[in-house]
């Protein structure tokens, strides 16, 4: 007995915004483009460590839009290999962020020393929050690649 198997598809246009997991640009977005700015606009103490986390935001926030933008047009079509991209694609971001985030916090542990007087106080909180951002960005790529890769499993 065969049994028709469901199309599996990625969203064109608004849908985009309107289906799971492709909603979870949105969030992305956000908490990466958060990260971004607040490692931008602090004290960079270890330029190893931050670079890595700048490197990563601005690398996740242009390929995401890239991605986004492609959906909108339809210019993937639809079509499988464009769905196997996608779950690359956001395995590789998790595993970035993943590391980005690691590395903040490591780098934010460091300045925590240096935190004595009110401004390097405040720039001590913006890379704390740049560190909760960091992984709240990388847990919704692990739940977008979760099920990206669901997706490209039945497709």
């Amino acid at each position: 007995m065969s049994s028709a198997a469901a199309a599996v598809s990625l969203p064109t246009g608004f849908s985009v915004l309107s289906t799971f997991p492709d909603l979870l640009f949105i969030p992305e977005f956000v908490f990466g483009g958060l990260v971004w700015i607040l490692v931008a606009s602090t004290r960079v103490d270890s330029p190893l460590l931050q670079g890595w986390v700048m490197f990563v935001s601005v690398f996740c926030f242009t390929f995401s839009t890239l991605l986004m933008c492609l959906y909108f047009c339809g210019a993937h079509g639809g079509k499988s290999p464009w769905i196997a991209v996608d779950a690359f694609y956001h395995s590789v971001a998790a595993l970035f962020y993943l590391s980005a985030a690691v590395l903040q916090a490591t780098a934010t542990i460091g300045a925590q020393s240096n935190s004595d007087n009110a401004s390097q106080f405040k720039i001590y909180q913006e890379d704390i929050a740049a560190v909760v951002f960091a992984f709240l960005a990388t847990l919704t790529y692990v739940i977008h690649k979760g099920f990206s890769l669901l997706r490209w499993k039945s497709s």
